[in-house]
């Protein structure tokens, strides 16, 4: 780590050191303009951070931290087609599949764009064809990140959806794809399986279980189905031809996937001009990434609060709370995207990293999050930082009271962490129901309210295809900027393999063909169980 790098931590370290015991209200005293300072925007989105304590000093030093790390030289060195995925030596431009208008994008001197657009103009024919066929359903076969971007977005957009029923099968677990197939008819589902190797154990055992349920019932698995995938070779062993073969290239990471063939599912669900939209709204917020300088850059803010919550204040984990219900999926899908990537102890020089890496990410939709574990965030022991979501329009004009309920909880929600209650105020509360004395005491302390809970909020007109693909390109280009700023490589996922391969050969011991002797004595008495006790 530089000195320059070095000299910006400790500084950062010294000003939360000052202000860790200062209540953020008095912020909003002593500066009547905050809420507008400590807020940015990009198009019509609008992120507000001023319900946490940084100040004036802190911004300035986390924007040093950023500049030490060389962020602008690494964003456009990303979007330039460098190879900044450096442990696996391979470009990072998912950016370039949003890319509908933009200049050439180079790899090894190689303008990708051309083919990036044929295989989007190739996947429009393709939806507009099934969403004219008869097919009533279509099963999206993947898992990770070939499952729960489109899941997440098929189930966001749902007012926009107007092609066949879409479906997800992730699990390897039989009742997954079990539960997904009854009642479907064979003869009008369309399968689709993501696997870019076409080889991923769970994809593939799903997928055959698929094709043999279609043979079963009547359909026709050689027409019905199609594959994502860059094997040619196994996508035409399996009887898929190469007009229903989408591949994509390396340089695109399976969590950042959905922008291109992966999001195929979406597309027909959707259709192509809502999924360009999609597309749009990714671009515009890499415009403004590109383009916002210092503290208008939204990205980047975003990034540099986590940043101040994580590594400088010590808060481990980060609440993902959208008060949409059709975000349900998004706080998942964000905990992959964000502990995926920067949920490494490693930096890039091979070197264990000085403090700590990404948060734990979690999160519900609101309004049912608060009859769960909002107590906890309230009033727990630790402090959680929190990101709260909602938009300003919901999709049901006759129910826009519900809408309003939702909107003033999301809010009431940031301004009761951080305004708390003092015990003072809850010895009023109790005093006014007639109790006194020690029982008043004791009452009254059950209801302090510790506030002083550092949330962030964004807002955004209304979830349509175009604000989506704004919120995800925003997420993503935070965690760029954090892992850039932690000095680890966010691209690659080596923490999967262990786990992956361990399975592979744990198969046949727990299938009986082979012995556990070699196994460690847990795992053989896990195994001996299982088999006692499988029917």
């Amino acid at each position: 780590m530089t000195d320059k790098m070095n000299a910006a931590w400790s500084a950062l370290e010294t000003l939360e050191t000052g202000v860790n015991d200062r209540h953020m209200l008095n912020l909003f005293e002593v500066d009547a303009s905050r809420a507008d300072t400590f807020q940015c925007t990009a198009g019509d989105i609008l992120l507000d951070y001023s319900k946490t304590n940084i100040d004036g000093a802190a911004k300035t030093a986390l924007l040093a931290l950023a500049e030490a790390a060389n962020v602008t030289e690494r964003r456009a060195a990303m979007f330039g087609g460098a190879v900044i995925n450096e442990t696996e030596g391979r470009a990072v431009l998912h950016t370039a599949l949003r890319n509908l208008d933009g200049d050439p994008v180079l790899v090894d001197g190689a303008d990708v764009m051309p083919e990036v657009h044929a295989t989007l103009s190739r996947m429009g024919d393709y939806a507009d064809l099934v969403r004219s066929s008869g097919i009533t359903d279509v099963i999206n076969i993947g898992i990770g990140g070939s499952d729960l971007g489109p899941a997440m977005a098929v189930m966001a957009l749902s007012p926009y959806h107007d092609g066949p029923s879409v479906h997800f099968v992730s699990n390897i677990d039989g009742a997954d794809v079990s539960d997904t197939l009854r009642g479907l008819d064979a003869k009008t589902t369309l399968v689709i399986v993501a696997s870019k190797t076409f080889g991923t154990i769970e994809t593939m055992t799903n997928a055959r279980t698929a094709r043999a349920w279609m043979l079963e019932n009547g359909g026709k698995p050689d027409e019905q189905f199609a594959a994502l995938s860059t094997s040619e070779e196994r996508t035409a062993a399996f009887g898929i031809p190469a007009e229903r073969v989408f591949g994509f290239e390396d340089w695109v990471g399976g969590r950042y996937s959905m922008w291109g063939p992966i999001g195929l599912s979406l597309m027909i669900g959707i259709g192509r001009e809502a999924f360009t939209a999609f597309l749009r709204g990714g671009q515009a917020m890499d415009t403004h990434f590109c383009a916002a300088e210092g503290a208008e850059n939204m990205p980047l803010m975003h990034a540099l609060v986590g940043i101040w919550h994580n590594q400088i204040c010590g808060h481990a984990t980060r609440a993902v709370l959208p008060y949409d219900q059709r975000l349900g999926l998004l706080p998942a899908y964000f905990q992959q995207l964000e502990m995926e990537s920067n949920g490494k102890s490693v930096a890039m020089d091979g070197a264990q990293l000085p403090r700590h890496s990404g948060p734990v990410v979690w999160g519900e939709p609101g309004t049912n999050g608060q009859h769960a574990f909002y107590q906890l965030i309230h009033q727990g022991t630790r402090v959680i930082p929190c990101e709260f979501m909602v938009a300003a329009e919901g999709h049901e004009p006759d129910l826009t009271h519900h809408h309003q309920l939702l909107v003033a909880n999301c809010l009431a929600q940031s301004e009761a962490l951080m305004r708390g209650r003092s015990l003072d105020e809850a010895r009023e509360i109790m005093a006014a129901k007639g109790l006194t004395g020690d029982e008043l005491e004791r009452q009254a302390a059950h209801r302090v309210f510790a506030g002083n809970r550092p949330s962030v909020t964004i807002v955004y007109p209304k979830l349509d295809p175009f604000v989506l693909g704004q919120i995800i390109s925003l997420y993503e280009h935070r965690v760029f900027v954090e892992g850039i700023i932690l000095g680890l490589n966010s691209y690659d996922q080596w923490g999967v393999e262990l786990g992956k391969e361990l399975a592979t050969a744990l198969e046949p011991v727990v299938a009986g063909t082979q012995s556990a002797d070699d196994k460690d004595g847990s795992t053989r008495g896990l195994v001996d169980y299982v088999q006692r006790h499988r029917a």
